[in-house]
């Protein structure tokens, strides 16, 4: 495991030693994806290694951070579906199935399905080898999943991404135009099936993990300043800001909170990893156990990562808004990811489980 984390460490030096001037430029993330590429990050298969190499590459850029991510997870989701599928060295993986935009059809065809409609919010995907999305037969209603190639003909990247946060990760709005699929996963989840609906489980994961590293990172990037650029106030009786009593407890209450979080958030990993390891014989109750833990670190870590972002500018003071820091695309990136879904439904997911034992409805969210 050492190996993959000196190389994930390496790899996040790289991104941010130039973070700030990424995120200004907002550039599609071609670059960035073939850095990962380049250093074998994204053939790594095991799952702790995965988790702890996300919050590693995810502190130093969050948009990075967000791809691989999500490359990590449609790999393992598609394996939920125990359907034969090959995965080639070094490729991207990213995927098109935002779960409140059901328009894409799939109509039947020989030898598979053509593929029509528009999707929005498809993070990764205009820089992906390989697609991993969701679709309805206009048949029968069946929603199904399936492989595509990210190159394939019919397939047109809208480019339309154009929000304050998470700029280079590619999530614009994808068109697809008479596109054939064959190489179908499976039908989405039901009650009858925990173990496939543990996808949607594994996307929050991914935020979750993602809300931690981001805290990190700007943690790491405000402390770097203040240790050599903030200066103490004057009535503060101090010659150093780390000196300064405020300061340096502000920064302990944030570490610690920080701390805390990713504990949770590993702990939700695990509990993941197991319930996807018992395979059919996942139970109901098993999977609505993750699912709040899950719920947890959501709740969790949505309130530390806003609220970090947001305070480290009153340790490295006035100056350190200048925007060539760049300390502002730490709360931007928070702000905008932590939008994805509305976090009080997690927060009543896990007081329903507390005060009565319910477990959450299996959802696009959950």
């Amino acid at each position: 495991m050492s190996n993959w984390l000196d190389v994930a460490h390496e790899v996040a030096a790289t991104l941010r030693s130039d973070a700030a001037d990424r995120d200004r430029a907002g550039q599609p993330p071609a670059k960035e994806v073939e850095l990962l590429r380049q250093s074998g990050l994204l053939n790594v298969r095991d799952w702790t290694q995965q988790q702890r190499i996300g919050r590693i590459v995810g502190a130093a850029d969050a948009n990075a951070g967000h791809l691989l991510g999500y490359h990590y997870l449609q790999i393992w989701r598609s394996g939920l579906f125990d359907a034969p599928f090959s995965v080639q060295s070094d490729q991207f993986w990213a995927g098109v199935s935002n779960p409140l935009d059901a328009a894409l059809e799939l109509t039947p065809a020989e030898g598979g399905f053509v593929l029509n409609g528009r999707k929005t919010f498809a993070t990764g995907a205009a820089v992906a080898d390989r697609l991993v999305v969701s679709a309805t037969r206009t048949d029968n209603g069946e929603k199904l999943t399936f492989l595509l190639d990210g190159k394939a003909s019919g397939i047109t990247y809208l480019d339309d991404w154009d929000n304050i946060g998470q700029r280079l990760t590619a999530s614009g709005g994808v068109n697809f135009e008479d596109v054939r699929v064959t190489e179908v996963l499976g039908v989405q989840p039901s009650t009858e099936d925990p173990r496939v609906s543990l996808a949607a489980l594994g996307f929050q994961l991914v935020l979750a993990q993602l809300y931690v590293a981001i805290a990190e990172g700007a943690l790491a990037e405000a402390a770097d300043y203040t240790r050599t650029k903030t200066r103490p106030w004057f009535v503060s009786g101090v010659e150093s800001a780390t000196e300064d009593p405020y300061i340096v407890a502000a920064y302990g209450e944030m570490v610690s909170q920080t701390r805390a979080a990713g504990l949770l958030a590993d702990e939700a990993a695990r509990q993941l990893w197991e319930a996807s390891e018992f395979g059919r014989n996942l139970t109901p109750a098993k999977r609505g156990e993750v699912a709040v833990t899950i719920s947890e670190a959501k709740v969790v870590s949505t309130k530390l990562v806003n609220e970090v972002t947001s305070r480290i500018f009153e340790q490295v003071g006035a100056r350190g808004t200048a925007a060539k820091y760049g300390v502002d695309r730490f709360w931007r990136n928070a702000r905008t990811l932590t939008l994805h879904d509305p976090v009080v439904y997690k927060a009543r997911e896990v007081g329903e489980h507390f005060l009565t034992g319910a477990r959450p409805a299996h959802t696009g969210y959950s």
